[in-house]
């Protein structure tokens, strides 16, 4: 029987893809930023973390929001004011505003996030774990575009706001689409979770422990999301300061990353829960993206740096999804505010990263920036091994 809720996830996928876009938007454009902006490289990393800043605090707000009022209102609202990020940051005249405009982009990523995973999560039931990957699937195709996008206004000497004003038109006409669309009723869920919850002893072997398996997923929340974002912020960075790239081809480098971001949850949407569980995914995929990072800072030339970058995208995708997915498994009721933790912890990285990052690269090298994120690949590994055995131990 078809699934009612195929249109909702349609217009929920479009968004992310979109959102895919906004994440290498502001590294994409960064020369062109620093010039707009009369600044550097790294005040346009800022702005990513002004994006964290945005994300953290509307997250509290918006899972608890996202409970009570429903998934829907919270998808559509952020929608249309995703529209004031695109818009403004190419027309902004100062750096002030664009740091306003980066902030009001965090606070429409909390709200699409607290509304778009329990919706699929709860629309879904056993498939969950595909529907929430295909979600990082939808990310990379938009992180596919990008790149090729900017550069064919670089070769034809366009202005590179309408890389900000295309993704704004199609925001616009999602945002009408899904406030027509039908989402699954989130108390009779919440209602079902709670009879389930009630029902635990038929499933767990002994209570989740949140100081334990719950915390862990939580600051896999923030390991995961360092991984790919230190890749989506200083990739091109690399390319041009470490291999001697031209601007558009340095930037092109984000397009392999993100293709192998798509074969990698291409993947996983079919064989997650049937070949392979997702705890073993969130064990095995640091570990790839670990020998992948080495071999970016150890190998310099375009071709191994291509395949790094491949790599990288392959063994960094869905890890984020599938965390949010097994902590709904661990702890079912009020999906939307456990799933808003794990949501600060990666707000947490989009303000901290950027900030030492920019730090790093401008004392230490560029090189110094991907040495981190190979010790933060070694930290998701010993905690996704941690959260297996605690798996084990809870379920039956």
């Amino acid at each position: 029987m078809k699934n009612p809720y195929i249109r909702m996830a349609t217009g929920l996928y479009i968004n992310y893809f979109l959102l895919g876009m906004i994440n290498v938007i502001l590294s994409s454009n960064m020369s062109f930023l620093t010039v707009q902006l009369n600044t550097d490289k790294a005040a346009i990393g800022y702005l990513v973390s002004a994006i964290g800043i945005g994300k953290l605090l509307a997250l509290g707000v918006a899972g608890k929001m996202s409970d009570k009022y429903g998934r829907k209102p919270l998808v559509v609202i952020a929608s249309f004011a995703y529209l004031i990020f695109l818009i403004g940051i190419p027309l902004a005249p100062n750096y002030t505003l664009a740091f306003v405009f980066a902030i009001i982009a965090g606070l429409c990523n909390s709200m699409m996030d607290s509304g778009t995973y329990p919706a699929l999560i709860e629309g879904f039931g056993k498939k969950a774990g595909s529907a929430t990957v295909l979600v990082k699937a939808s990310i990379s195709i938009g992180a596919i575009v990008i790149p090729f996008m900017i550069a064919f206004f670089i070769d034809h000497n366009m202005f590179y706001g309408y890389s900000f004003f295309i993704p704004a038109g199609i925001y616009l006409l999602s945002g009408i689409f899904l406030s027509m669309t039908a989402f699954p009723n989130h108390k009779a869920e919440e209602q079902k979770a709670t009879t389930e919850a009630a029902q635990s002893v038929d499933t767990f072997r002994t209570e989740p422990k949140f100081w334990q398996e719950g915390l862990s997923l939580i600051i896999i929340g923030f390991t995961s999301t360092v991984l790919f974002m230190i890749v989506q912020l200083w990739l091109p960075t690399f390319g041009q300061e470490a291999l001697g790239m031209e601007k558009a081809s340095a930037i092109k480098l984000l397009s392999y990353y993100s293709i192998g971001s798509l074969v990698s949850v291409i993947l996983l949407a079919v064989v997650l829960g049937r070949f392979i569980k997702p705890i073993t995914v969130m064990i095995v995929y640091p570990f790839i993206a670990l020998l992948s990072l080495l071999a970016l800072i150890t190998w310099h030339n375009p071709v191994a740096t291509i395949i790094s970058s491949f790599l990288i995208g392959l063994s960094t995708a869905g890890i984020f999804q599938i965390a949010l997915t097994v902590m709904t498994e661990f702890f079912r009721k009020n999906k939307g505010t456990t799933t808003s933790l794990v949501n600060i912890a990666a707000s947490l990285s989009f303000i901290l990263m950027p900030l030492a990052t920019g730090g790093m690269s401008k004392s230490l090298g560029i090189t110094s920036v991907f040495i981190l994120d190979i010790a933060i690949a070694v930290v998701s590994i010993l905690l996704a091994v941690f959260v297996a055995y605690r798996y084990k131990k809870v379920f039956h």
